[in-house]
């Protein structure tokens, strides 16, 4: 029994948007293909290998009055369907696939910058971990190593609830709110 499907796997080379790709390997440091401008102490690395978003999310930020130009647009390499992202907190496992691919949410990602044309007068905010909850994403670790492809089923093993961090410690130390 699922809880959602992947709806779009994205990488780059560094920047956004990450672009549509059938599917990707996902290893310790994240998926084969996918780079980051920035450090490592900002995006990437075994805490920070994956970012998950979901349609969902895209649809609530949008009927803000936000233009995101959809999957992918706001650096996530896993956008979701019918998987409620917003309810999931650090140390939520999610398994995806037949490839034994497993995930665990490892902290929430504060908005930066670089995705601010995505926001009506770049209020990016309205994903901060501190303010919207609900509306932002995730940063996963793998813990086991495996395959994503556009479609996969995903299931939930271990939810933990999502609570708004202690200010000061909203998400991945470098990404600025």
């Amino acid at each position: 029994m699922r809880d959602g499907r992947v709806a779009q796997v994205s990488t780059s080379r560094g920047g956004v948007p990450k672009l549509p790709v059938a599917g990707a390997w996902v290893g310790r440091e994240g998926l084969e293909g996918d780079g980051h401008r920035e450090p490592l102490t900002v995006h990437g690395g075994p805490e920070r290998a994956v970012c998950i978003y979901s349609v969902e999310q895209i649809e609530r930020v949008r009927a803000d009055g936000h233009p995101i130009g959809g999957p992918g647009a706001l650096g996530e390499n896993v956008t979701f369907a019918g998987l409620d992202i917003g309810s999931l907190g650090p140390g939520s496992r999610l398994t995806i696939g037949e490839g034994g691919l497993v995930l665990e949410v490892a902290s929430y990602a504060a908005p930066c910058q670089t995705i601010a044309h995505n926001f009506t007068d770049r209020r990016i905010a309205r994903i901060s971990p501190m303010t919207a909850i609900a509306d932002a994403r995730r940063y996963c670790r793998v813990v086991t190593e495996g395959p994503v492809t556009q479609g996969d089923g995903v299931v939930v093993l271990v939810r933990m609830p999502a609570t708004p961090p202690e200010p000061g410690r909203a998400a991945a130390p470098a990404d600025a709110v």
